[in-house]
């Protein structure tokens, strides 16, 4: 029977979205690296972009932690896992601390991981030592460690934050108001990192400042029990998966890559943007992304798009996720009202929206098995297809996603967690 495992660990969390978790706990990962440690880093919740820089900062694949979607047992394997070969786990939580349910609280409460909070001190003084106070006691039992102030104005400012904090709450340091730490948005979220051609030297700026501000030594080391998982049948066994991969189409789990391979299939990685023809495959996988940043160049590769097409034609099992079906319908129109054709696989219209459409966790019922997942796009869709199924969110009830399907075609706004359902992700890509 497997022991359990020790390491030191830190959930970064805030009070709010936009106070700078990712540049936090990317800045820490890349401290930590330089001087010679393994850092393992997970993002809590459903997220794509963030882990791209993470994983850019650590060195490491990114996965996700979560007590619904992910799984209790999922999420201590991964943890346990990681624990056997790293030095520090960082975990940036979601949203705000006790947002959501389940929160990144609960999920520091389950595994008793300290919380390391992080702050936009750029507009306080005294009062950042109330806030911080009331983040450490609002809920009982809560393993807080302390917190960081972010986008502070001087170094003076700094200690004015630090000085106010009550005896019972570290200090972890500060991080300047500069454009030379911080990482720019978009609508979804962060730049992609691949976009990001100083992105190391924000990094670098970033874990300076944190290791000028305050001293660098490891957390508390925690303790992770080792879960109880069974191995995976090979029910891919000699399948041949190509999955999109490139500017427009990245939005994809590293678990769903992972459990693919783990049921035998073998992955071919090709761009819909630049390449003229598929791999010799079995398999589409569309993941989502920014296709609505990218629609000319996506309609004026006819060939790709004629590939696709006869692959469809054939018969042969596709998985489109999102941004991956907004390439497969007959037209997507910007904001600005430009239109471009896509595919016309699947019947309908999308046209990107200036206000978020959708954000919520989803179970679906499908006839392969019930599948978890999110939800989280800025575009409406106008279809007349009969929906093979609808998404249920867990803790909001309004959003419920509409799953397609045409022949061995299956689409939808869901990003599918698919090793919520290994079975039915195999069912889904198998020919």
């Amino acid at each position: 029977m497997n022991a359990p495992r020790q390491c030191p660990a830190l959930l970064i969390a805030a009070p709010a979205s936009g106070q700078g978790k990712t540049t936090v706990t990317a800045g820490l990962a890349r401290l930590h690296r330089r001087q010679g440690k393994r850092v393992r880093v997970f993002k809590c919740g459903p997220d794509f972009l963030d882990p791209m820089v993470l994983a850019h900062a650590s060195g490491s694949p990114v996965y996700q932690l979560d007590l619904w979607m992910v799984g209790v047992e999922e999420s201590r394997r991964l943890l346990w896992e990681a624990a056997g070969e790293a030095d520090l786990i960082l975990i940036e939580g979601v949203m705000g601390l006790f947002d959501g349910t389940p929160s990144a609280a609960d999920l520091a409460r389950h595994f008793g991981i300290p919380i390391l909070a992080v702050v936009d001190g750029s507009a306080m003084a005294q009062t950042f030592g109330a806030l911080a106070h009331g983040l450490a006691s609002y809920q009982p039992d809560l393993p807080f460690a302390g917190v960081l102030a972010n986008r502070v104005g001087s170094s003076r400012h700094g200690e004015i934050l630090r000085d106010c904090l009550p005896s019972h709450i570290d200090w972890f340091g500060a991080l300047p108001r500069s454009e030379a730490v911080s990482l720019p948005s978009r609508h979804l979220g962060l730049v992609q990192a691949q976009e990001l051609a100083d992105l190391d030297a924000r990094l670098d700026a970033a874990a300076d400042a944190l290791a000028a501000s305050a001293n660098s030594e490891l957390p508390t080391p925690v303790t992770f029990p080792p879960s109880q998982t069974e191995a995976l049948p090979t029910l891919l066994q000699d399948v041949r998966i190509g999955v999109a991969r490139d500017a427009a189409f990245a939005f994809i789990y590293q678990a769903n890559l992972d459990l693919l391979e783990a049921l035998g299939a073998e992955l071919l990685y090709f761009s819909p943007l630049h390449d003229a023809r598929l791999p010799a495959v079995d398999s589409l996988y569309l993941p989502g992304g920014y296709p609505e940043l990218h629609p000319r160049a996506l309609a004026g590769n006819r060939a790709m798009a004629d590939a696709i097409r006869a692959h469809h034609q054939a018969g042969k099992p596709l998985l489109a996720e999102c941004g991956g079906m907004l390439y497969l319908l007959d037209g997507l129109t910007d904001q600005a009202g430009g239109r471009e054709a896509m595919l016309g696989l699947l019947s309908g219209e999308a046209k990107m929206q200036k206000r978020l459409a959708a954000l919520a966790l989803q179970a679906v019922e499908l006839p392969e098995g019930c599948v978890r997942g999110h939800t989280f796009h800025h575009s409406s869709l106008d279809s007349k297809l009969q929906p093979l199924a609808c998404g249920e969110c867990p803790n909001y009830r309004r959003t419920a996603e509409i799953v397609y399907r045409e022949g061995r075609l299956t689409a939808s706004y869901i990003h599918f967690y698919l090793p919520s359902a290994p079975e039915a992700a195999a069912a889904l890509f198998k020919p």
